[in-house]
């Protein structure tokens, strides 16, 4: 992810480089709202009249789509994403109280993000790891047979190296 754009002037150079770039693609609003997205961290209000105008859609039907996909932020999001997984492997070895505390140590539900800008939550559905649950990803990392314990020294762990 490239540099945060703060005015409305670079929101819009990010979107026109976002339609440029996929000119044909068949769900060309997929990914123009892809690529808006990693430009910025996020899919700003002021992006949406500009991709609606160019795409001949109403704002509503942008917006509807930002909205329906969870991956799309609407927000920045915090320094490190952690995403724990509520597959059915996790679920059926207790990720849900991992959840609970998750939640509550970072004070956020899900996709959120941190007071102070360092955590955005996120549930996926698979990690990969159903012989090692409940499983949590922050950033790149993927940590298996995570409990409460241990998610709060994990996150003490990354503390202390950042």
């Amino acid at each position: 992810m490239s540099t945060m754009a703060s005015s409305e002037t670079d929101i819009r150079a990010v979107v026109d480089a976002a339609l440029a770039a996929n000119d044909s693609a068949p769900d060309r609003l997929i990914e123009v709202l892809h690529g808006v997205q990693a430009a910025l961290g996020h899919v700003p209000a002021a992006a949406v009249p500009p991709i609606a105008a160019a795409l001949n859609l109403s704002r509503a039907e942008v917006q509807g789509v930002i909205g329906f996909y969870h991956d799309f932020r609407q927000a920045p999001a915090g320094q490190a994403i952690i995403q724990v997984c509520r597959a059915e492997a996790c679920q059926a070895m207790g990720v849900e109280a991992l959840e609970t505390h998750i939640r509550e140590r970072l004070g956020v539900d899900w996709h959120e993000t941190s007071k102070d800008g360092r955590y955005t939550l996120e549930p996926v559905y698979c990690l990969g790891n159903c012989a090692c649950t409940p499983s949590v990803r922050i950033g790149d990392d993927i940590y298996a047979k995570v409990t409460p314990e241990r998610f709060d020294a994990i996150l003490a762990e990354r503390e202390q190296g950042a």
